[in-house]
């Protein structure tokens, strides 16, 4: 989902990567769904992509059911 909304606002993740203010390797990671960014980069990220609170918590639960896996 993540992914989706970076590539509808035709940022790159290069460019969201310094949106954020995190690296690119973390923002990879973020982008495919492998890694829950801290709090400070969720609110961030919430912000650049203008995620609605339904695609935030089917995000946050995807992600955590998937630690739950790990």
């Amino acid at each position: 989902m993540i992914k989706e909304k970076r590539k509808s606002k035709q940022y790159t993740q290069e460019k969201m990567s310094q949106l954020l203010g995190i690296s690119l390797r973390q923002y990879v990671r973020i982008d495919n769904e492998e890694d829950l960014p801290r709090r400070d980069v969720l609110r961030n990220l919430i912000i650049e992509l203008d995620l609605t609170n339904e695609e935030i918590g089917e995000y946050i639960r995807k992600m955590t059911k998937n630690e739950d896996i790990a």
